[in-house]
């Protein structure tokens, strides 16, 4: 039985608004509140589907400092950090002279400044250094770390599209069990722009009514924003202080089906599931409440029913799609909708779902008119998460009126270095001879997924590793400036044409997660996928992460994937930072089979793009 998390201290801010009010679901005989509205300007802008669900801006502290307001996103993230930081110093004075570790999750990071950066360089003008150091997925979580003086002994950041932030507290669990930290905090943000707006309208997964997930006539989703913490301790590491909640599990997979749509069938979401509560050591007939992903369109919300089916065989529990309440967050998704499921479970009431209509037969599930104080206590809860590139991950939650399991943890498992490889230019051909994928197929995959998949081919044609090896694995990309200019290539076109003229096939590739998203189907690999940009030296994040999976036991093999694909707005950011970058992606392929060449986290050095990878691992097995 493995050890929990005790969740000490939280803070957040959606729609609902600061602290408590940002996720309480906690009032009985009510129907679920929404706060989604239609906004008139994003209306007068072009937007045919203007609903949208935003912070309201008196929740916003009005005593940061000026540099954490430049951003919104960074505004959120500060904000949010600050009042769990303030939260937990009350119980845990001795937090900042401990070992402490950040794992935060997000979708677009700094993109409301990269908007900014784009249209700079659309009209001509002269790009000014901040807006360009600020243009980047990492900026609001390096300025914010920065801002409150955190120098964390571990960090990342998982660009893992709508289950980053889910993502984010499963590596706090993770780490916490295995004694790399004392202290894990862990969360997500994201703010609103047109940029994403116009992305998910041109994908038509926004509505353009109220979304009512799990419903007949569904049409999509209303976007978001917000931002959540939690401060996190190993339960045997209390010291007396009382645990708001516990995360008891973490599960990850890959759909490897489709780049955005799911695996009609569930199963991808359903192993997730299962893993997290194989994790946590509970039964699913256990499993009072269930906060679904609820995207509320028609493909998600029945794969999603059949998931929940799946994963929980004969059990009926009550569903929660909070999105519809609150909005599609993002990267602080899951955090949100994981603090209002512990709130359930604390104050024992089932919550309403917000939405009209009769269940779609296709996508049934139980949900609840108006929320309902339960005869017996709530005691554990299952929260599930999905993402383009097919990224699946769950938690466990239980009530802090659990029975006390501290555990101690198994050993770390020993990892080892079994190929690697480094690429600079995409290989079509060898892609398509390696995976067996036709080559038409494979020269429509954008330049950032190709350039990494061509390295993981080229790992497996130089080493003779067999793909199916690799099927259970996981998959962990890293970035420096990811896909910023995939990025400027979507948006001049919204800028020039207006956000109608949005080109849907563009938008996902946006996604810095999509690369391993690309990369699972290419080479069938059903594990856990996540993308992480913590800063520039997002493929040594890249191996701390993939060796923490396999030294966890989570996985038996990982793959390490760095990528950089370097164009106009990428060169402006990188030399504005001072960071020098270069075509090209490496690939590392760990493992717990024991080799000659142990690979060990202690030994690791900071350095940039595709070439810190290469040079992390350089110690032990020479040149590439």
């Amino acid at each position: 039985m493995s050890e929990r998390a005790a969740v000490l201290a939280s803070f957040a801010l959606s729609p609902f608004g600061r602290g408590e009010e940002a996720f309480d679901v906690t009032r009985p005989g009510e129907p679920a509140r929404v706060a989604i509205v239609r906004d008139e300007s994003l209306a007068s802008r072009g937007f045919s589907r203007p609903l949208v669900a935003l912070v309201p801006n008196r929740c916003l502290s009005e005593s940061a400092p000026d540099a954490m307001t430049s951003d919104r996103a960074t505004h959120l993230l500060y904000d949010a950090l600050d009042g769990a930081l303030e939260r937990a110093l009350r119980v845990r004075p001795s937090l900042r002279s401990e070992r402490v570790g950040v794992a935060m999750g997000t979708s677009s990071g700094g993109m409301r400044s990269a908007e900014r950066l784009f249209e700079t360089i659309e009209s001509g003008a002269v790009i000014p250094p901040e807006l360009a150091k600020r243009a980047t997925y990492f900026a609001p979580f390096a300025d914010a770390l920065h801002a409150h003086g955190l120098a964390p002994r571990r960090a990342t950041q998982l660009v893992t599209a709508c289950a980053a932030s889910t993502w984010a507290l499963g590596v706090g669990l993770l780490w916490l069990r295995a004694g790399i930290v004392d202290v894990a905090i862990a969360g997500g943000y994201d703010a609103h722009g047109p940029f994403v707006h116009a992305g998910f309208d041109a994908l038509r997964a926004t509505s353009p009514s109220m979304p009512a997930p799990f419903r007949v006539g569904r049409e999509g989703m209303a976007l978001g924003e917000g931002a959540g913490i939690v401060v996190m301790v190993r339960e045997s590491d209390m010291r007396g202080a009382r645990p708001a909640f516990f995360v008891s599990g973490f599960g990850a997979s890959t759909d490897a089906v489709h780049i955005t749509a799911p695996d009609r069938t569930g199963a991808g979401l359903a192993r997730a599931a299962t893993s997290a509560l194989e994790d946590a050591s509970v039964s699913p007939s256990k499993v009072a409440i269930v906060s679904a992903h609820a995207t509320a369109t028609p493909y998600n919300d029945a794969m999603e029913a059949r998931a929940i089916q799946s994963s929980l065989p004969g059990e009926s529990p009550v569903v929660m799609p909070f999105k519809a309440q609150i909005g599609h967050a993002l990267g602080a998704a899951g955090v949100l909708e994981t603090l209002a499921l512990a709130a359930t479970l604390e104050s024992s009431v089932l919550p309403a779902a917000a939405g009209t209509g009769d269940i779609d037969d296709d996508a049934r599930v139980r949900l609840l008119e108006r929320s309902e104080a339960s005869a017996t206590p709530l005691d554990l809860a299952l929260k599930q998460s999905a993402a383009f590139g097919g990224a699946n991950a769950a938690l466990v939650v239980e009530s802090s009126r659990t029975t006390p399991r501290a555990s101690a943890p198994p050993p770390p498992r020993s990892v080892f270095v079994r190929a690697r490889a480094t690429v600079e230019m995409a290989d079509f051909s060898l892609i398509s001879s390696v995976t067996g994928t036709p080559l038409d197929r494979v020269s429509r995959i954008d330049e950032i997924s190709a350039l990494a998949a061509t390295s993981v081919a080229r790992l497996i044609e130089s080493s003779g590793v067999p793909i199916a090896d690799l099927r259970a694995g996981a998959v962990i990309v890293g970035h420096a400036l990811a896909t910023i200019d995939i990025n400027h290539r979507f948006y001049a076109r919204v800028l020039a044409k207006g956000p109608t003229a949005a080109e849907p096939r563009l938008f996902p590739p946006t996604s810095p997660n999509l690369v391993s998203g690309q990369i699972a189907i290419l080479f069938s690999i059903g594990g856990p996928s996540a993308a992480v940009c913590r800063g520039a030296d997002g493929g040594v994040e890249a191996l701390e992460i993939a060796h923490d999976l396999v030294a966890a036991g989570i996985v038996d093999v990982a793959l390490a994937v760095a990528v950089d694909s370097l164009g106009r707005a990428s060169r402006e950011v990188a030399g504005h930072l001072g960071v020098e970058l270069s075509n090209g992606a490496t690939a590392v392929l760990l493992s717990s089979a024991r080799t000659d060449i142990e690979l060990t986290t202690d030994a690791f050095a900071s350095a940039p793009g595709h070439g810190g990878l290469k040079s992390a691992c350089q110690f032990v097995s020479g040149p590439v």
